[in-house]
């Protein structure tokens, strides 16, 4: 038998041969003597025939037991298990991998790689090798997976994957072994990020965990306000452009009026269209506080930031008047009321002279207004009733309480 290689010195068992006792004589004489060559000389003097016929099963025997042990031989088959790396030489009489793996107590999973695969028949000299698979829980530019290598180290692994890693920031060294539990690696590739400051592009090339490390990374300072175009803690992608905001701020206090509500209620004392205030409104105060920022130079929106009343308004009283018009002051319906209000107040209900005193279309002075049967004001009532008074003040007076103007009643 050819030796094997690794120093196998294996020889069947059915090669050993056991010691030869030494032949047994006859010695001493008397009867025993006597009667064991007799014995002897009887079966040496039987006929050859009878010979034969004990002798022939017995060759029969050792035909068969010699015929045995070539097959048993035949079946024998030296080959090489290589187990993750570590390689054996052994003897065995499985037909396929399959069996020899199950000899060995050699358990394989999904991901584990076996060559020749399993159910691959056996021949004398063959080589079979098993790598396991390790789990790596791969995080590679901020995005996890889960993946399976049979390398044995992180080196291997990155080449197995195809993880470009020149430039790369591994969170393990290359040469770090990968047991059969598996590892987390976080992997950060080389990337081009353009950073846009202060009127100036600036690129580099990063494996930065964050886009704030790359801006770092640039030379770039953030003071203050300052601020990014995308959250300083998002992931730096491959030829992403990110812009520094330059930002200045300052508050600004205004203070702003309230407007002052209007509640009206009905007079049946009142001409319908007069309305006369009892109480002036006023209009309440607020304090309003704002931010005002700019933004690489330019001005934003004001943005609110807290508001205060300092004075609440005061609601304005007014009375409607709801009281029917009387038909008419007989003797002056037809006269031009129309071009008297035109001289003397413009044509304008609301109209008050300089001096205060005079006011409405005919600008009547309170003490007359009253003495018609007015309220209030002549230029709060509507021009229906001031028409209406005119007309009552011309059947007592005529054009007098007109005199510069009053002429125009009968053009």
């Amino acid at each position: 038998m050819d030796t094997l290689p690794y120093g196998d010195t294996y020889r069947p068992g059915y090669e050993r041969t056991e010691p030869v006792l030494p032949r047994q004589t006859a010695s001493g004489g008397g009867r025993r003597g006597a009667r064991r060559g007799g014995r002897r000389r009887t079966r040496s003097a039987e006929r050859p025939e009878a010979s034969l016929r004990r002798l022939l099963p017995q060759a029969l025997v050792v035909a068969f037991l010699a015929g045995g042990t070539t097959a048993f031989v035949a079946e024998d088959k030296a080959v090489e298990l290589s187990v993750d790396g570590s390689p054996r030489t052994l003897h065995t009489f499985a037909d396929d991998v399959s069996e020899l793996l199950a000899e060995e107590g050699v358990r394989v999973g999904a991901h584990d790689v076996v060559a020749p695969a399993p159910g691959t028949a056996l021949t004398s000299g063959d080589q079979v090798t098993v790598r396991y698979a390790r789990p790596v829980r791969l995080t590679l530019d901020g995005e996890p997976h889960q993946v399976w290598t049979t390398a044995r180290t992180v080196e291997g692994a990155l080449r197995q994957l195809g993880v470009r890693a020149e430039g790369a920031y591994l969170s393990a060294s290359r040469s770090r072994p990968i047991g059969r539990a598996g590892l987390a690696l976080d992997v950060r590739t080389e990337r081009s990020v353009t950073i846009l400051a202060d009127g100036r592009a600036r690129t580099v090339r990063t494996n930065a965990a964050t886009v704030g490390e790359a801006v770092r990374e640039a030379g770039i300072t953030l003071r203050g306000l300052d601020a990014l175009s995308v959250p300083p803690g998002s992931f730096p992608r491959d030829g992403q452009t990110v812009t520094v905001l330059r930002i200045t701020g300052s508050r600004v206090v205004r203070e702003e009026t309230i407007p002052f509500a209007v509640r009206r209620a009905e007079d049946p004392a009142l001409f319908r269209g007069t309305e006369v205030v009892d109480r002036a409104g006023r209009p309440g105060l607020r304090r309003v506080t704002y931010s005002v920022r700019t933004v690489n130079g330019v001005r934003q929106r004001p943005r609110l930031l807290a508001s205060e009343v300092v004075r609440a308004p005061r609601a304005q009283v007014v009375r409607v008047g709801t009281r029917p018009h009387p038909p008419s002051a007989r003797g002056a319906d037809r006269l031009n009321w129309r071009g008297l209000a035109q001289c003397e107040s413009g044509g304008r209900p609301d109209a008050v002279d300089s001096s205060g005193t005079y006011g409405g279309l005919y600008q009547f002075d309170t003490g007359t207004w009253h003495g018609l049967g007015g309220t209030g004001r002549p230029q709060d009532a509507s021009a229906e009733e001031q028409t209406y008074r005119a007309k009552k003040l011309y059947v007592r007076r005529g054009a007098s309480p007109w005199p510069h103007c009053g002429d125009r009643l009968h053009s």
